[in-house]
């Protein structure tokens, strides 16, 4: 199978070229060189945003492409288009987030879309970004060879979003860790070789369409995600459970402060946690424990010195280790900033 990769040096797009080179297949990726390829594949150099970037594609052909492109919809569209007729398939990793806010409770792929978005505009919001791209992919290859993934929270090796690296380097650092309860909030994500074995057999399958792409709900809890980062760590980290109340009237943002969690019965939960994912688990999906998830993320930042890559173009996750502190002494009466020495 020959495969071509738009990006495929970072998180899903290294998990997607590392799958494929372990099925045998015969890998291109196309990225602008910033970072070393995987080995043995077939690196081609373009910056798919300026005049010409495109140009080392002309005259390959591939069974398939997988791009995960998450900015302005015209790259994708231009990409779609040059290679109309000399790939089979096109694979868009979209998100979830292409759902009109706040999607319900169990919504599938044929829940309500943003409006506005189109395959030949320039960066707007990543809500219409997202879905400009799905409608580039599919003006340039039809519905029935286009693959539209909306992915929700992706886990795992090479991440550079800073969720699970910074949960991972909180409980390295030990000490009382304020976790936002309940412990038994259920969760819904994807490891990223999970979603890139999956991506690899809708190629196979000739899979077309959209598909909502992470874990079945509850794959795993908020308390069993935590416990496998204490144990990943082997830290003597000590978790504080929190209610949710006193997290949020603390003033701490859901997501991004605390990242992964976000409060019980709200619209927030039910829109990334809460998705029907009952398409994906009958075409193959299938999801790893999260201390797998866990323990493998962590082998991977220590082999990297335990500082994760950033991407520029996406918010710093985390919570301030002071704010914490005041969380801990008004809700557990502990003392002192958390993980750091008297």
């Amino acid at each position: 199978m020959r495969l071509l990769v738009l990006g495929g040096t970072e998180f899903v797009g290294r998990a997607v070229v590392e799958a494929a080179l372990g099925r045998g297949w015969d890998v291109t990726a196309l990225n602008r060189g910033r970072h070393a390829p995987a080995p043995g594949v077939r690196a081609l150099t373009g910056d798919r945003t300026a005049p010409g970037g495109l140009d080392a594609l002309q005259g390959g052909e591939w069974d398939a492409v997988v791009d995960t492109w998450s900015a302005a919809p015209r790259p994708v569209h231009e990409a779609a288009r040059l290679l109309r007729g000399r790939a089979r398939r096109y694979v868009y990793v979209s998100s979830c987030s292409v759902y009109t806010w706040a999607p319900p409770a169990g919504y599938t792929e044929d829940a309500a879309v943003v409006e506005g978005a189109d395959p030949e505009a320039g960066q707007t919001d990543y809500a219409r970004d997202k879905r400009g791209g799905e409608l580039a992919a599919v003006d340039a290859f039809g519905a029935e060879d286009s693959v539209l993934v909306r992915a929700g929270l992706i886990l795992g090796p090479y991440e550079n979003v800073g969720r699970l690296p910074w949960w991972l380097g909180r409980m390295a650092r030990g000490g009382p860790v304020l976790a936002p309860g309940p412990r038994d909030l259920p969760l819904q994500y994807v490891d990223n070789r999970d979603l890139a074995e999956w991506i690899l057999g809708a190629v196979e399958q000739e899979l077309s369409g959209p598909y909502n792409l992470m874990s079945p709900q509850g794959h795993a809890t908020m308390g069993e995600f935590l416990e496998a980062c204490v144990r990943a760590t082997g830290s003597d980290a000590a978790l504080r459970w929190t209610a949710p109340r006193a997290v949020l009237d603390a003033g701490i943002e859901p997501w991004t402060q605390l990242p992964v969690w976000v409060p019980p019965d709200t619209d927030m939960h039910d829109a990334l946690h809460a998705a029907d994912v009952s398409r994906a688990v009958a075409t193959g999906l299938s999801c790893r424990p999260v201390g797998e998830t866990v323990a493998d993320t962590w082998s991977w930042l220590r082999s990297i010195g335990g500082t994760a890559p950033q991407r520029p173009d996406r918010t710093v996750k985390g919570l301030d280790p002071e704010v914490e502190a005041k969380v801990l002494a008004a809700e557990h009466g502990v003392g002192g900033v958390p993980g750091t020495t008297p």
